[in-house]
């Protein structure tokens, strides 16, 4: 499937690409919908535009109901008016609901606005409700009776709605007051009697769930049970909607994804970090100060630590000026590694390969890969200096200096961000200075300290 999925992506970028839009309209109404939605996810926005333009109204309507909410938000932005308007008049009340909550505020009264008046009654409805309980993912939309109406009389007018709400397979009954009462299954009212009261074939009270219970318990609930849909019910237990099974499915994976995140320590982090990168790129003037200023002297300082080393061994730098030449390049070189491993430990961190628990251990390696990459790049320099200046002392001093900054760089790369986070600080901005000004001291002492004991 995933070599499929790739093969279908590939070809769909290079028609668009190609403006083939003829052949591509071809290719993508030919495609199952739940597959087109998992194409167009992974597209860059101006082409998921292009690709609903070219689906079939119907077609089009259905894949994006499959896409996640935080897609279609930006689908809708990206869409023109009309386009937008027809997408979200497409979806049922508890969708809209969901697709609105991280919308621009007069993107969504714009929509909201576009409904008729009943469509909009039932999204205020379920707009209501707090989000993370039953009330906000149940649809208002459900077919119910009221006592001493026939099964013929019930049949007739399942017909007459069925495309109009989300689920037939659960009916219910209600009083006159819109109280649950009982349930009824299709199958049982197809196969009963046209004649027979419908009170006859229903089962008396059934399960229901308050409005205002957690979301995540009636998902749970609807996955132990065999129901397809389980009915919401105000305090007076007055019917107010059903919350479907694939509502319910999507309620747990975004929990078991969450969940998983939480216990790994990623979702706090991801909070965090998605706070300071808004800081960063479009805070004002003073907040950018005060986060990347003080790390930015932290360098400053360090720099000049630096020159009181190179000063300090003056006497050693004027006896073998050669040693000035390599000096770019030890320092450099433990620069780039420091910046490679920290830039990786992010990444892993952010994709969930970095585990606390068990740190050490994965610092031990790139501390491993440091020193196993120091050797050859060591030996590489060292033999570049030999051939260069003719002098084998000097190799070896270039040799170990590289090794030890390269092993230091690398060690500090994974140990400075994972420090940071530990203890509450932005590791995008203090990371990088911490690194650079350690690595810069450490490595000058190493390099005219062999160069002191071997040259002298």
């Amino acid at each position: 499937m995933e070599k499929q999925k790739l093969q279908l992506l590939k070809e769909i970028r290079k028609l668009i690409d190609h403006n083939d839009l003829e052949n591509l309209k071809s290719k993508l109404n030919a495609t199952e919908n739940y597959l087109l939605a998992d194409i167009i996810e992974i597209l860059e926005p101006e082409k998921q535009v292009v690709v609903f333009r070219l689906l079939d109204k119907d077609t089009a309507l259905e894949v994006f109901e499959y896409i996640e909410v935080d897609i279609q938000q930006d689908l809708l932005q990206n869409f023109t008016d009309e386009r937008a308007i027809e997408f979200f008049k497409g979806l049922e009340p508890d969708d809209r609901a969901a697709l609105m909550g991280e919308l621009p505020a007069k993107v969504a009264k714009d929509l909201l606005l576009s409904l008729s008046k009943k469509e909009r009654d039932l999204t205020n409805l379920v707009l209501g409700y707090e989000v993370g309980t039953a009330g906000h993912i149940m649809t208002p939309k459900y077919i119910s009776f009221k006592r001493g109406m026939t099964v013929q009389s019930a049949l007739d007018k399942i017909r007459e709605v069925a495309d109009k709400v989300e689920t037939i397979y659960h009916l219910y009954v209600t009083d006159s007051t819109r109280k649950l009462e009982g349930m009824i299954e299709l199958k049982s009212l197809i196969t009963a009697d046209p004649k027979t009261m419908i009170e006859t074939i229903m089962y008396q009270d059934p399960i229901s769930v308050d409005y205002d219970v957690k979301d995540e318990v009636v998902a749970k609930l609807l996955q132990d049970s065999d129901l397809l849909a389980v009915p919401i019910t105000d305090k007076e237990h007055r019917l107010l909607g059903v919350v479907t099974v694939d509502d319910a499915m999507d309620v747990l994976e975004e929990d078991a994804i969450d969940r998983d995140l939480t216990n790994a320590g990623f979702l706090e982090f991801s909070r965090k970090e998605t706070d300071r990168s808004k800081v960063l790129t479009s805070g004002k003037l003073w907040e950018i100060w005060r986060v990347r200023v003080p790390f930015l002297i932290i360098t400053l300082i360090g720099g000049i630590l630096a020159g009181f080393v190179i000063e300090g061994f003056e006497e050693t730098l004027a006896a073998v000026t050669a040693l000035a030449f390599f000096i770019p390049v030890v320092m450099d070189m433990g620069g780039n590694v420091g910046t490679q491993s920290s830039t990786i430990f992010t990444r892993a961190l952010a994709l969930g390969h970095i585990n606390f628990k068990r740190f050490i251990k994965q610092w031990g390696k790139e501390v491993l890969v440091g020193f196993t990459m120091g050797i050859m790049l060591g030996i590489a320099a060292g033999a570049i200096a030999f051939v260069w200046q003719g002098d084998f002392r000097l190799a070896f001093v270039i040799t170990n200096a590289i090794l030890f900054t390269i092993t230091i760089a690398t060690a500090l790369g994974f140990m400075v961000p994972y420090i940071m986070l530990k203890i509450g600080a932005d590791q995008a901005a203090a990371s990088a200075p911490f690194i650079t000004t350690i690595k810069d001291i450490t490595g000058l002492l190493i390099y005219f300290l062999l160069a002191a004991l071997l040259l002298s």
